[in-house]
């Protein structure tokens, strides 16, 4: 919570802030994990191989991001059965109205910890 605090202090010097800093600023994530929920968005269902090879990044590096947007529950991912057998991950990010919602969540309870800190105050 203290980074994200930190994180909001930082995104409030900002005159006009871009959702993606936004959106980094209130998950905690990186910016290639923002690039890559953005890309997945428009490439639902896509696997790791496809996605790496769409972001021209190494599959390494989408796998962390993925990991990272599936614990910020920014992402799902579905096991697919292949036809000569074996399996791969299929990866889907939420709806926009729900990363909407998410964020309004998180920009209202710092908004309001800080309403209470100006209210607090004593000199």
């Amino acid at each position: 919570m203290v980074e994200r605090e930190h994180a909001m202090e930082a995104l409030m010097l900002v005159d006009d802030p871009a959702f993606e800093r936004i959106m980094e600023c209130v998950f905690g994530i990186q910016s290639h994990e923002t690039r890559t929920f953005l890309r997945l968005y428009e490439l639902q269902g896509s696997t790791v191989s496809e996605l790496a090879a769409d972001l021209e990044r190494d599959r390494s590096t989408v796998n962390r991001s993925l990991s990272t947007l599936c614990e910020k529950e920014l992402v799902t991912r579905e096991r697919r059965l292949l036809e000569g057998g074996g399996y791969v991950y299929q990866y889907f990010a939420v709806p926009v109205a729900d990363v909407h919602e998410l964020m309004h969540e998180a920009v209202d309870e710092w908004a309001e910890t800080v309403h209470e800190r100006i209210d607090e105050f004593q000199p």
